[in-house]
């Protein structure tokens, strides 16, 4: 049965929401694990080997992501997906380019166990290494044949694209998928007072010019999707 967050649910800080599935391994929240593993067996029957690559991710594995990425030392990647050059960024640039593509901690959808980024391991060829770019969804990529398949199902199960188009927030994410009866709720949840709490008691990098910038944050990277009546 769904429920309210609570304020350390909503920002990863607790995983008192969600629930550990074994095969194949993942964490969501227990109605989204429901709806996953019928879409999977439905994916079945089609020849795709529906696997989760990431689901319920906490806020000290979100800050990880973000302060490798502040640091240099994971990459920085434009729109086509491309690597950026990090030398040439001022710290601005820097944060614009990691909100592209990955949240601002206590931010992330991946917090609420209501997402999970999925491939088709079916089609990934021995050892391959997952990229989550652009270049595996085109119609010649890796996983072209997986986000077919959802672009026809995955509503069925109530599954949605958050990041389907770019709106000037975060760039496309096909493989990002969304459980919208409980992700549109905790959606509405996050406060930009929450997100500057948060922030503030982290040790995450750039946070004085992160806090100049919670409205626009919050403005355009959590409120700013492409919305399950767009796609359903």
């Amino acid at each position: 049965m769904s429920r309210t967050l609570d304020e350390r649910e909503l920002t990863g800080r607790t995983r008192t929401h969600v629930v550990q599935f074994s095969e194949p391994r993942f964490a969501v929240q227990p109605e989204v694990g429901k709806a996953f593993l019928a879409m999977r067996a439905d994916a079945r029957r089609a020849g795709i080997d529906l696997l989760p690559y990431s689901s319920f991710r906490d806020f000290h594995a979100q800050l990880r992501i973000w302060n490798g990425k502040f640091s240099g030392k994971k990459p920085l990647y434009d729109i086509d997906g491309r690597p950026r050059d990090f030398g040439s960024l001022s710290p601005s640039e820097i944060i614009d380019c990691i909100l592209n593509w990955s949240a601002l901690p206590g931010g992330s959808r991946h917090q609420w166990g209501t997402e999970i980024d999925v491939v088709d391991g079916a089609t990934m060829p021995e050892g391959y290494v997952v990229k989550l770019l652009p270049e595996e969804v085109t119609s010649d990529g890796v996983f072209a044949r997986l986000h077919g398949w959802l672009d026809d199902n995955a509503y069925g199960y109530g599954f949605f694209r958050p990041y389907k188009v770019y709106k000037g927030g975060m760039y496309p994410e096909p493989w990002h998928l969304s459980y919208g009866a409980l992700s549109m709720p905790a959606m509405r949840q996050v406060t930009p007072e929450l997100l500057t709490e948060v922030v503030r008691r982290s040790s995450i990098l750039g946070k004085e010019l992160i806090l100049e910038r919670i409205q626009c944050v919050y403005q355009n990277h959590i409120l700013n999707i492409s919305l399950p009546v767009e796609q359903w």
